[in-house]
């Protein structure tokens, strides 16, 4: 029944009618699953600049969902879905720059776009933060910082983070590790705005 009515404000253009039909035909919620129909409904919800239907266009062009992958395609609805604050967007542009995957490699760009991303909450984000910390990779490697968004990743719900965390601690002093749980502690208080 949800589905009918979808169609109906879908076709008169509403935007979050398209968004939730895609969703719908995505995910299999009431009909057959079907990616084209989804890449379909997004686009259009898209198009009209919801930044969710951005977002998820984006992942089906990085996938090959429905559409042929096409990752200098993803990178565009990324960014206008980013640019918008969506953290997952955000995130997941990230990503492209840090794979070079249709833009240059750039990890000062991916650096940027996760730290967006991560303070927003997205535990991938945080993630993969702490790795580029870690590692060094478009900043200097860093373990307090590191050890932070690790310790927060794990917070937010990533079950891998804890582990991770413990690895880079396994590198500091206990001074250290103390300084990044206070870091963390502080961010977290801030809800994620004194991170730095």
């Amino acid at each position: 029944e949800a589905v009918r009515w979808y169609k109906l404000a879908a076709a008169q253009e509403n935007s979050k009618a398209q968004y939730n039909l895609a969703l719908m035909y995505h995910e299999g919620l009431g009909v057959l699953q079907d990616y084209a129909e989804a890449f379909r409904w997004y686009k259009l919800s898209a198009k009209q600049g919801n930044s969710a239907a951005q977002q998820n266009l984006a992942v089906m062009y990085r996938r090959g969902d429905g559409v042929s992958q096409d990752y200098a395609e993803a990178v565009r609805w990324y960014k206008l879905s980013a640019k918008q604050g969506n953290s997952d967007a955000q995130q997941g542009l990230a990503f492209m720059y840090h794979e070079g995957l249709g833009v240059l490699q750039d990890y000062a760009e991916a650096v940027r776009w996760y730290k967006l991303s991560a303070k927003q909450g997205n535990s991938d984000a945080q993630y993969n933060l702490a790795l580029i910390y870690g590692n060094g990779k478009g900043v200097l490697q860093d373990y307090l910082q590191a050890h932070m968004w690790m310790n927060l990743a794990a917070v937010s719900g990533d079950k891998d983070a804890q582990k991770a965390r413990d690895l880079f601690a396994e590198r500091m002093t206990t001074q250290q590790i103390a300084e990044a749980q206070e870091m963390a502690k502080k961010c977290l208080a801030s809800q994620f705005k004194d991170c730095d």
